[in-house]
């Protein structure tokens, strides 16, 4: 008896010594059956969730705008209360690599369950196969309607298929695009054709995306487009949960009566009523060993468990496993590869939040004026420089500016600002001192900036005093 789990050897046997082999097999359309299982409503619960946080938030407000609203054209990325910059763009990428670690401990502690259950591609897939399921029937249904010839009922059911198709991809692709320009807005500029060109194309070319990946390739992005598909079988342990077939119970397989010795047959548990193969999406049979196709849905694991519940065997056949569980041994699910990731997952989260909550609230830019220097009215040197004020807060501040890093450097003008919520001030200011107090040429120096009603909002940015050589 084996003792890990099998793997099918796929590849086509060659005919002759000089003959190629084409890597990429045509595979036959995958007509999937009609299901019931907890791992199913568990998945529907799942996608019901993503559905309501992908398509509602857009239409929340906040503030008397759009709550979550990536305004390009401003360089403004509002997420409800915040205000984020392009110079916050550092806690996005770590963002995206606490995603990238989260992704690799779930792969090593359960394997490809962000594939079966949070994957935008197999989300969309279920929903798309369930519209073909309300306007062409079941599996059988379907594959009888295929083979028949086109008749005034196939139209019907097509056309009621794709519309459904089409307008589930028009409305993910508003609501994508809703979230770089007002929802509200956009629709209402597109009803009327008063919407921007770019607008309508990438509206256009996110609907056909979604009608494209979700409805005519479907399981191809996975076995063939997705990179995750060909990475991820490197992180797999013997103790990595996975979909998988029992041999030592399912073995030898074959059809019976129901309450019959099987037993005294020579048979094992597994009846080969394919009915694990035929509510696969990606269409493989799960009896045939680990498979980079398989994308841990579990749809075949309710679907043996409704079999062995009609023939009073237990369920599990069919199962989320490990290699070691299956070759009788201890399944360690606590193991050092698992805890490092979790640290680096703790850690990162912890910093993040930290960067998030310790981030100033005001951006300070100084750049000098291409003139070095010049001599004022009152015989003083003077610098001329440019100041940049971003007030990424959620309401208007008035801020102070001060100079310091020379004795007797005095800023000219005012030195009280006022910047509303969300805007970028920008205004010249010269700074003077007397020739005499010049300790050399070059001098370095500080501009700073402080909020008047909140003092813990402040900022320091350094420059430059050029002056005259020095005797």
């Amino acid at each position: 008896m084996s003792k890990q789990i099998p793997i099918k050897d796929v590849t086509p046997p060659a005919k002759g010594g000089n003959e190629s082999v084409d890597l990429y097999a045509s595979r036959e359309k995958v007509y999937t059956r009609a299901f019931t299982g907890f791992f199913r409503n568990l998945r529907m619960l799942g996608g019901a969730f993503l559905f309501l946080l992908y398509f509602g938030t857009v239409w929340l407000t906040w503030n008397g705008r759009q709550a979550v609203w990536w305004d390009l054209p401003e360089r403004k990325f509002y997420i409800f209360g915040a205000t984020f910059w392009p110079q916050d763009f550092i806690l996005l990428s770590g963002l995206l690599i606490i995603c990238a670690f989260g992704l690799f401990f779930i792969t090593v502690f359960a394997g490809r369950v962000w594939c079966g259950y949070t994957c935008p591609q197999s989300v969309w897939t279920w929903i798309y196969m369930w519209c073909e399921k309300i306007t062409e029937g079941d599996r059988n249904q379907r594959m009888k309607l295929d083979k028949a010839p086109m008749s005034g009922n196939k139209f019907v059911r097509k056309l009621a298929k794709h519309s459904l198709w089409l307008l589930i991809g028009l409305v993910t692709g508003l609501t994508f695009v809703g979230y770089f320009a007002p929802i509200r807005e956009l629709l209402s500029d597109m009803i009327t054709g008063q919407a921007d060109g770019w607008a309508y194309f990438w509206v256009g070319f996110f609907t056909l995306a979604t009608y494209g990946n979700a409805g005519w390739l479907r399981e191809n992005v996975c076995i063939y487009m997705c990179p995750y598909a060909r990475f991820q079988s490197v992180m797999f342990d013997k103790d990595t949960l996975i979909v998988s077939y029992d041999p030592r119970r399912g073995e030898t397989r074959g059809p019976r009566k129901k309450n019959v010795d099987y037993k005294a047959q020579g048979l094992g548990d597994c009846i080969d009523c394919t009915m694990c193969v035929q509510v696969c999406p990606t269409g493989i049979d799960i009896r045939d060993g680990l498979q980079i196709e398989c994308i841990g849905c579990a749809a075949c694991i309710d679907a043996c468990d409704a079999i062995m519940d009609k023939m009073n065997y237990p369920r599990g056949l069919i199962s989320y496993t490990t290699e070691h569980n299956l070759s009788g041994q201890k399944t360690h699910l606590v193991r050092p590869r698992l805890i490092g990731y979790a640290i680096a997952l703790c850690v990162m989260i912890s910093l993040l939040i930290t960067a998030v909550i310790i981030r100033p609230l005001v951006g300070f830019d100084v750049s000098k004026d291409r003139v070095l220097y010049r001599e004022n009215a009152e015989g003083r040197i003077e610098n001329v420089y440019s100041l940049k004020i971003m007030n990424k807060d959620q309401k208007a501040h008035t801020y102070v500016l001060g100079a310091k890093g020379l004795e007797g450097l005095k800023l000219e003008g005012k030195q009280e600002v006022s910047v509303d919520a969300g805007d970028i001030l920008s205004m010249p200011v010269e700074l003077s001192i007397d020739p005499d107090k010049l300790p050399s040429t070059t001098n370095e120096i500080s501009f700073t900036i402080q909020s008047v009603d909140d003092p813990s909002i402040s900022k320091e940015s350094s420059s430059r005093f050029i002056g005259p050589r020095v005797r």
